[in-house]
């Protein structure tokens, strides 16, 4: 059985996140969606002030995985979140267990950290969603996400100042 290991990513691992996340646009169905790049991975992870973290998995050694993550915040609850943005793991090494290990790794972290939740957002035909089941998480049916971008930014912006 091939060994997994998860470890913090380092900025010499941006090449590698670049290319997990568009291998998980091309799953997704949205391969031409990435505007991201090495630079912004480097400026936002490593930079002066990082927004974002990584965990790269690896099975002998060998990257075929990551998860990255960043704070949120609950009023609620009072405390930090981790927010999982994209996991992924290639096709060929995902009967391993690296997800498992991966999104162990984060709740590792937020416990570590005094967290109370990890979110993340699952597309609703991704078969992984069972698979985020198993291992605990639980489906919001009563929160439904809500996005704004683009014009839409630019166009509610224009409306900070009006009197």
């Amino acid at each position: 059985m091939p060994t997994v290991t998860v470890r913090p990513a380092i900025e010499a691992d941006c090449p590698t996140i670049l290319r997990f996340v568009r291998e998980l646009a091309e799953f997704e169905n949205e391969p031409h969606a990435v505007k991201a790049s090495e630079a912004d991975f480097r400026r936002d992870g490593w930079g002066e002030r990082p927004v974002f973290e990584a965990l790269i998995a690896e099975l002998d050694g060998e990257p075929v995985g990551f998860a990255l993550c960043f704070r949120n915040y609950s009023t609620w609850e009072g405390r930090a979140g981790l927010f999982v943005e994209d996991l992924y793991v290639t096709p060929e090494a995902r009967r391993y267990g690296v997800g498992r290990k991966l999104l162990a790794t984060v709740a590792k972290l937020a416990d570590e950290r005094g967290c109370r939740r990890v979110d993340l957002n699952v597309l609703h035909w991704n078969p992984a969603r069972d698979f985020y089941l198993r291992i605990g998480f639980k489906q919001m049916e009563e929160w439904l996400p809500y996005r704004l971008t683009g014009d839409a930014i630019a166009a509610l912006a224009a409306q900070a100042d009006e009197a």
